[in-house]
C-alpha cells in the first residue's frame, strides 16, 4: 500500500506576509478600478444636481450668484409673486409634458405590444420586420426630427406631394399651427421609440413557458382570452420596465422638439426641457432655470423610486 505525502504547507513568517498583501490587493484591486469613474458621477452628476439645487434659491442671472435669496425663484416659476409677471411658456411646457407624456407612452406601449403579438406568431420574414421596426430607435433624436420636419412640412413634404399628384384639398399643417404642433412630437417620438418596446415585449413573450399556453387553450381558451388573462399580466415587469424607459424619455426631450419644431410658433412646441435650456441659457434667467430643472428631477424621481420600490418588494418576497 503506498503512503502519500503531502507537501509542508507551513508558511514562513516573510511567505504570511506577502500572501497578505498579495490578497488585500487582489481584494482592493476592484475598487481601484472603479474608483475613477465613481468619483467623475460623484462630481459631475451628484455634484451638479446638488450645485443646480443651490442656484434655484439664488438670484442668478447670466451668471451664477451664490447669496440664498429663498425660493423666489420657484414663486416666479408658478406665479405665487406679484413682484414680476410668471412665465407663461412655463404653463404652456407643463401642458405640453402632459399631452405628449401620456400620448407618447401610451401609444407606444400599445402598438409596441400588438407588434411584439403580430411577430411572435412565427410569420414569415419575421427576421427582416424586426430590424425594419428597430432601426428608428438607432437614429439620434436629430436625426429623426429633422426627417420628420421634411415630411411634415406643407411647403415640402406629404401636403405638397398630394397637391403635385392632384389632390389639391388636401390640408395637414400641423407643425406650423400652435395648437397642434405637440401632437406632430408624439408623431415623431412614436415613430422612433415604439420599434423598441416591440422588442421588449417580445423578448417578455419569448419567455414566457409555452406550456401554460398549451394547457389553457386545451382548457378552452380563446386567442384573445389567452392574451388577456394570461400572458399581459405576465408581461407586467415589462410594462413597468418599458414605462419607466418612456417616461423617462418624454421628460428629458430636448432635441426632438429643436430639430423638429424649433420650439414651435411663439414656443408653442416647448417642453419642460426646453423651458429649462431658454431660461438659462438665452434669457439670462438662471435661477428660474434651475428652478425649472429641479421640478423635472423631481417628476424623475417620483416616476423612478415607486418602480425601484416594486421591484425591490417583488425580489424580497
Amino acid at each position: 500500500m503506498s503512503t502519500v505525502v503531502t507537501p509542508d504547507v507551513t508558511l514562513t513568517p516573510e511567505r504570511a506576509e506577502r500572501y497578505s498583501i498579495r490578497s488585500r490587493l487582489q481584494d482592493a484591486l476592484p475598487k481601484i478600478v472603479l474608483a475613477p469613474s465613481f468619483l467623475v458621477t460623484i462630481i459631475f452628476v451628484y455634484g451638479f444636481i446638488i450645485w443646480t439645487g443651490y442656484l434655484s434659491f439664488t438670484n442668478s442671472k447670466t451668471f451664477p450668484s451664490y447669496t440664498l435669496t429663498g425660493a423666489r425663484a420657484y414663486q416666479r416659476l408658478w406665479g405665487w409673486t406679484f413682484e414680476s409677471d410668471p412665465p407663461s411658456s412655463w404653463y404652456t411646457s407643463i401642458t405640453n409634458m402632459a399631452i405628449f407624456g401620456f400620448l407618447y407612452v401610451g401609444i407606444c406601449l400599445a402598438l409596441g405590444l400588438f407588434l411584439a403579438i403580430l411577430l411572435d406568431q412565427k410569420i414569415r420574414g419575421e427576421g427582416i420586420l424586426r430590424p425594419i421596426y428597430l432601426y428608428p430607435m438607432a437614429l439620434s433624436f436629430i436625426v429623426t426630427g429633422v426627417a420628420w420636419k421634411w415630411f411634415l412640412d406643407p411647403g415640402l413634404g406629404l401636403e405638397q406631394t398630394l397637391h403635385q399628384w392632384g389632390w389639391t384639398s388636401f390640408h395637414f399643417d400641423w407643425i406650423k399651427n400652435k395648437d397642434f404642433v405637440i401632437y406632430t412630437v408624439v408623431i415623431a417620438g412614436v415613430w422612433q421609440a415604439s420599434g423598441f418596446v416591440m422588442a421588449m415585449f417580445l423578448a417578455g413573450l419569448r419567455g414566457i413557458d409555452s406550456e401554460i399556453m398549451k394547457a389553457a387553450q386545451i382548457d378552452g381558451a380563446t386567442t384573445v382570452q389567452l392574451y388577456r388573462r394570461i400572458v399581459i399580466p405576465l408581461l407586467r415587469p415589462v410594462f413597468l420596465s418599458a414605462f419607466i424607459v418612456l417616461a423617462h424619455m418624454a421628460i428629458k426631450s430636448y432635441d426632438l422638439v429643436v430639430a423638429l419644431t424649433s420650439g414651435g410658433p411663439g414656443g408653442s412646441a416647448w417642453l419642460p426641457s426646453n423651458f429649462m435650456y431658454e431660461y438659462t441659457f438665452k434669457r439670462n434667467e438662471m435661477a428660474v432655470g434651475s428652478a425649472s430643472a429641479i421640478i423635472m428631477l423631481m417628476t424623475i424621481t417620483a416616476i423612478i423610486v415607486p418602480y425601484l420600490y416594486s421591484e425591490l418588494r417583488e425580489k424580497s418576497r
